[in-house]
């Protein structure tokens, strides 16, 4: 099993296929929980021109952004008990090398107000013609979990099962493994299957969910 994290990157799935997860994690949401404001994962594939955007948002005041781009990928997370969060100091101090390394490629990502740059514990990118993903941050502080990274993205790791965990704890439901699964690979939304995860939701209740998530397409 993958165990994505600052310390362990190579566990995030290539970049195509974590735009696949991502829309999959955000169209599993969306027929689970009808209302949005309750979603924990969403996916704008028309964020801006050129531009994708995946995030998770837990209501507690932790969240990721990704932004996806022609250059790449750049996630920022925040976990606000992180360790190294920049509320461990005052004034706040971004920790040390966050955002130092990060390509110039990625000056929209480290420019958007909307993703609360100041208020960060862990950033990894991959642009397409690098061969692993990559963190600024070398030191971390004592801890199994110092940033965050490591709850946080955990359901990158791909695991269909973890969902499961998760939609059971967050969602109060139990839902098939076959029908995660097939959400994760993208396939036709069909009806048995949105009534196999939402029995009081059809095809037509997530049609414009479907279409900004852009789900089925990389």
């Amino acid at each position: 099993m993958k165990h994505p994290s600052t310390r362990s990157p190579d566990d995030l799935p290539s970049i195509d296929d974590l735009i696949r997860l991502s829309k999959g994690l955000a169209m599993l949401d969306a027929i689970l929980s009808p209302e949005w404001d309750y979603r924990y994962y969403s996916f704008n594939s028309k964020w801006a021109p050129g531009e994708m955007m995946a995030s998770m948002r837990n209501g507690s005041g932790d969240d990721y952004f990704i932004l996806f781009d022609n250059h790449g990928a750049a996630i920022k997370g925040f976990d606000h008990e992180a360790v190294i969060s920049p509320w461990g100091s005052d004034p706040p101090v971004v920790w040390p090398g966050m955002y130092d390394s990060v390509p110039a490629e990625f000056s929209s990502f480290l420019n958007e107000p909307a993703f609360s740059m100041a208020d960060v514990t862990f950033c990894i990118w991959r642009r397409y013609g690098d061969e692993v993903w990559q963190c600024g941050v070398r030191e971390f502080p004592e801890g199994e979990d110092p940033d965050g990274s490591g709850w946080m993205l955990e359901m990158l790791g791909g695991d269909p099962v973890t969902y499961q965990d998760f939609a059971r704890d967050y969602y109060e439901v139990d839902i098939s493994l076959a029908s995660i699964e097939h959400i994760y690979a993208g396939e036709p939304l069909t009806e048995d299957v949105v009534r196999s995860l939402n029995h009081k939701v059809t095809g037509a209740d997530i049609e414009a969910d479907a279409s900004q998530i852009a789900y089925g397409r990389v």
